[in-house]
């Protein structure tokens, strides 16, 4: 996702900048992430150990201003450590409420994988919802709230992998991958001069930027391609589970924040384009045939896109 021509012109992009100071060449996923975030979606970071998922959110909670907790799921987290429960007071006589993680802004939720459905369920109604009830007394979640939930696809033993419906409440899924050699090399350097992520914007701002992203004109052809890509998705050969209407907003969210750091006041096929893989690749489940042409995820939405014509009167 290109960015670099208008990068000191709005406040995102020192968002995007700072964030670069701990996470070294991955600068496709720190835009991404940053335009989820504009987006008021959730981010899920599904790679191997080590690549830096926990570096990314810590970055983007500290050059926000977000206040921010982490919790490092294991079997024995109940839904009680992220909801909060009620304590009884003696001095009082009554029962008063305990926050738990999610009362924040920024939630890091380390190896999603590794907790019970129960407890991810939990969490995965506090996204939805926004807000938590506990002994019948609702509380609402600070504005901003967002999760970043971080996952490692390899090593499935005493896990529960999140099912499809749990895995659309995410707006994205980031993979960050391995370095290049000069990237890690780069690393290795800055091991001993690390730079400190200051925050560059207040929350204040944060949700300012949210409002103007959101009020991106969209033409009636971009609410069409959209409309027909998804529909695309639900009648592919090589796909069983197609895209949810709630993974079409998600791409129109994500395609109006994208022309909102490339500071166009309106949205354009490539911005659709440019997000469609982010936003579709955790949701769809592949058939038998993609399976017995030794088809991937990335090349069946690939051929998606290939498919659906893009309005040309709308390119750049």
């Amino acid at each position: 996702m290109n960015t670099e021509n208008n990068s000191r012109q709005i406040p995102a992009f020192e968002i995007i900048n700072e964030v670069k100071k701990a996470v070294i060449g991955k600068d496709d996923c720190i835009a991404k992430a940053v335009a989820a975030i504009l987006a008021g979606g959730h981010i899920l970071l599904n790679d191997i150990p080590g690549v830096g998922k926990t570096t990314l959110a810590m970055a983007l909670a500290s050059s926000m201003s977000l206040k921010q907790n982490r919790v490092q799921f294991t079997p024995d987290v109940l839904p009680s450590d992220l909801t909060g429960f009620s304590m009884y007071q003696k001095d009082s006589g009554t029962f008063v409420y305990q926050p738990g993680s999610v009362m924040c802004n920024l939630l890091l939720a380390d190896e999603i994988n590794r907790t019970s459905p129960k407890t991810q369920s939990a969490l995965l109604e506090v996204m939805e919802e926004q807000k938590v009830t506990v002994d019948g007394v609702t509380h609402e979640v600070p504005s901003p709230f967002i999760v970043i939930a971080t996952q490692n696809p390899f090593g499935s033993a005493g896990t529960w992998m999140l099912p499809e419906a749990q895995l659309d409440r995410f707006m994205v899924c980031l993979k960050l991958g391995y370095p290049e050699m000069e990237e890690e090399i780069h690393i290795l350097k800055g091991m001993q001069s690390k730079e400190e992520v200051q925050a560059v914007v207040s929350q204040e701002e944060l949700i300012s930027m949210q409002k103007a992203a959101d009020s991106t004109f969209v033409h009636e052809e971009i609410y069409q391609y959209v409309g027909k890509l998804a529909d695309k998705t639900r009648n592919h050969p090589m796909i069983d589970l197609g895209l949810s209407p709630r993974g079409t907003i998600n791409i129109l969210q994500m395609a109006k924040s994208v022309s909102f750091l490339r500071q166009r006041s309106y949205v354009i096929p490539e911005d659709v384009e440019d997000i469609f893989h982010a936003v579709c690749a955790h949701r769809i489940i592949l058939g038998t045939k993609a399976r017995v042409a030794h088809m991937d995820v990335k090349q069946v939405l690939e051929d998606v896109l290939r498919s659906v014509p893009a309005p040309k009167s709308l390119r750049e």
